[in-house]
């Protein structure tokens, strides 16, 4: 790996202080800033308001390195699952889903996971780093801009591999990026946060963001919970719904917090789970997004039927709760909620593309 500074996940100020910094005008880094993640080049060759003596100072001190791209794969509806190579240890999936009014983006923080949720796949192939704001950004350019057709994303969800608030700082700020004005200038209700549960860390971005939250909640109760949700036995339920609740608090008042509902079949689809859970979100102003388990090999979960997820969410209606089902998108290419591991796979319409590939395009 190159030592040198990787220009692509700066934020505008940082890219700005970097320009001052090699005694260049600051209004240099808002043009690269631009180049990057607004016209989709990360050839400095290719900037042609630079000059030619900046380049050579920036090819010197700088590259624009996004994460190279080993397989694409994509589903019959469209749903389209990236593998993407971060260095020679570690792989992350993320998933880019298309529906009739939006382009979303399931994106990953980490390369693997540590927190053993039971549904999820990532848990069980063990957690390897952090991942860089350069390669959480990396993945939104990718999508926008890894070919010329691409729709461009309209919402990010963090809920790929690993958990988000495990690796704050480079989320946060890669947020600000995806938020700036001057590149994806992304809507703080078009990007969900979604979370197992890291209650300090939940304290501690309130009030130092404003996008969605979403909890992984899965269980009405303590003890149930421990068991799908391991993390629940440090952050219990309780402590949970309340750092929440103070982070609705410092939102506007349009705002709600989405709990995410894993149902799988004969473990927490009962109505007595749904009544539980009624009793248990009566003061969190929420919407409940159900979604039906994905299975994955190492798992003996099954999922509910369609009866029981039907029940459920009629349940959660006739007690005043928003619910909707979370339409089950990219599982035939194991691009689905839980199913993401990040393996060196040939899977279905894989298609093998190289970072000299995305360079030669130039998209202006």
């Amino acid at each position: 790996m190159s030592k040198k500074n990787n220009l692509l996940g700066l934020t505008r100020e940082e890219l700005q202080d970097y320009l001052i910094k090699i005694n260049e005008k600051p209004y240099r880094g808002l043009q690269i800033f631009e180049w990057i993640h607004n016209k989709g080049i990360i050839d400095f060759d290719s900037m042609t308001n630079l000059g030619k003596d900046l380049i050579e100072k920036l090819k010197q001190n700088s590259i624009i390195e996004i994460p190279e791209i080993i397989d694409i794969s994509t589903s019959s509806e469209g749903t389209k699952k990236f593998l993407l190579k971060l260095d020679e240890d570690s792989f992350i999936e993320m998933v880019k889903i298309p529906e009739k009014k939006r382009q979303t983006l399931c994106i990953s923080s980490q390369a693997g996971c540590a927190l053993k949720c039971t549904f999820c796949a990532t848990g069980y192939h063990g957690f390897k780093r952090n991942l860089t704001s350069s390669e959480i950004i990396g993945q939104l350019w990718i999508a926008n801009y890894y070919e010329d057709e691409s729709e461009r994303v309209s919402n990010v969800v963090f809920m790929g591999m690993g958990e988000p608030l495990m690796n704050t700082t480079n989320v946060l700020k890669t947020i600000n990026i995806m938020k700036d004005q001057k590149c994806y200038s992304l809507s703080k209700r078009r990007i969900t946060l979604s979370t197992s549960g890291i209650v300090p860390e939940i304290e501690a971005i309130t009030g130092k963001t404003d996008v969605s939250l979403a909890i992984s909640l899965h269980a009405s109760n303590d003890d149930l919970r421990n068991e799908i949700v391991p993390i629940n036995k440090k952050y219990p339920i309780r402590d949970l719904l309340l750092s929440s609740k103070n982070y609705l608090e410092s939102l506007n008042s349009k705002s709600y917090i989405t709990v995410e509902y894993i149902l799988i079949d004969k473990v927490n689809d009962s109505i007595e789970d749904a009544s539980n859970l009624v009793s248990l979100l009566s003061d969190l102003k929420c919407k409940i997004n159900l979604i039906p388990f994905n299975p994955f090999p190492e798992s003996e979960y099954k999922r509910s039927s369609h009866q029981n997820v039907e029940s459920f969410k009629n349940h959660l209606i006739k007690n005043k709760f928003i619910a909707t089902v979370r339409t089950t998108r990219g599982d035939e290419i194991d691009g689905a909620c839980g199913q993401l591991v990040g393996k060196l796979i040939n899977p279905i319409g894989s298609k093998k593309l190289k970072k000299e590939q995305i360079l030669a395009r130039n998209i202006h």
